[in-house]
């Protein structure tokens, strides 16, 4: 691991972003919560937030971090569905790996319940939005594609 005990905890945040691709029937069953398994939404969140927290038990190098606020949010489009995770702390390394296995896991709990319904879902477009903090500062995505920045 890298040594940060020389540095200042600082507030820190990170956001991430990931899409579940799935048929139009998929995202309107989720919708309607009518997916067998039950609330998908709310179970996907509860899962990301548990893997925010646990993130350092999952990356053998990612250090233990005391993870502040954890919110996820989720938008519903025909084709996917689109996960948004936001994780701050006040430490002294970042919490971008904490935001990005927050998606992750959000988006495999979401296979997971709508599995029987979809074989053809995929995961993918996990990727890191924003990182405030640090040493390094801010670090902001451009959105190269319109339909990526849905400004959740």
């Amino acid at each position: 691991m890298v040594d940060v005990t020389p540095k200042e905890p600082s507030h820190r945040r990170a956001v991430a972003r990931g899409r579940v691709h799935m048929q139009p029937e998929t995202t309107a069953l989720v919708a309607r919560g009518s997916v067998g398994k039950g609330d998908v939404l709310n179970v996907a969140r509860v899962a990301g937030i548990q893997a925010a927290k646990r993130t350092s038990d999952l990356i053998p190098l990612c250090h233990p971090l005391l993870v502040g606020a954890v919110l996820i949010n989720f938008h519903i489009d025909d084709t996917y569905i689109e996960i948004e995770a936001h994780v701050d702390t006040v430490d002294r390394t970042g919490v971008e790996m904490e935001a990005l296995t927050a998606v992750s896991v959000a988006a495999l709990t979401i296979y997971d319940m709508c599995k029987s319904a979809d074989r053809s879902m995929t995961i993918g477009d996990v990727t890191l939005w924003e990182k405030t903090g640090g040493r390094s500062g801010t670090f902001r995505r451009e959105a190269v594609d319109p339909e990526l920045d849905l400004g959740l």
